[in-house]
This record gives structure tokens, C-alpha cells and sequence, in this order.
């Protein structure tokens, strides 16, 4: 899936998305960087308005996947591992 594409998903979802909780989402990875093959997912960092429950926070995954009709790594600020921080957040595409 082209980076585009996603993106245009993403923002036509916007308001379902909000719903979720969500402040901001971004996308990082094979997607953003224009080197997704047929078989990758698409990494998505969100930020949440205040705490998320874990039922929320699947719900949301589990919905960006039924519209983008892929699998979705969604990771927080807090989740990424301290070794891959620094490059994820050279290469995140925010989505408006």
C-alpha cells in the first residue's frame, strides 16, 4: 500500500478515528518511506487524549485495519522499544 493511499484513507476516517480518543496519528515504517511491498503492514504511532483503555486502544487497531484491508502495527510514544525510537520519529509522517 502507497503512502498516499493510506493517508487519504486515514483522513477520510478522520472523525471515526477521533472517536477513539485519538490526538494525533502518524505514520512510520516501509509505508512512509515509499518501500511497501504487497505483503507489508502499515506502522501507525498514535497519541491518545489522556489515558486508553486496552479495549480501546484494540478496538481503534482493529478499525484502521477493516479500512485499510491490512494488518496494523499501532504503537504509542510510550511503547516504542528505546533502540528504534530515534529513527521512527525521523521518518513519521503526521497524518492532518
Amino acid at each position: 500500500m502507497q503512502q498516499n493511499e493510506v493517508q487519504s484513507i486515514l483522513v477520510n476516517h478522520q472523525d471515526t478515528i477521533k472517536s477513539y480518543g485519538v490526538r494525533t496519528l502518524f505514520i512510520f515504517g516501509s509505508v512512509a518511506r515509499d518501500e511497501a511491498t504487497a505483503e507489508s503492514d502499515v506502522d501507525i504511532l498514535v497519541e491518545f487524549e489522556g489515558a486508553v483503555t486496552f479495549e480501546r486502544y484494540m478496538d481503534l487497531k482493529f478499525y484502521l485495519e477493516d479500512q485499510l484491508r491490512t494488518k496494523v502495527d499501532l504503537v504509542t510514544k510510550r511503547s516504542l522499544k528505546p533502540q528504534i525510537r530515534a529513527s521512527v520519529e525521523q521518518e513519521v509522517i503526521r497524518i492532518p
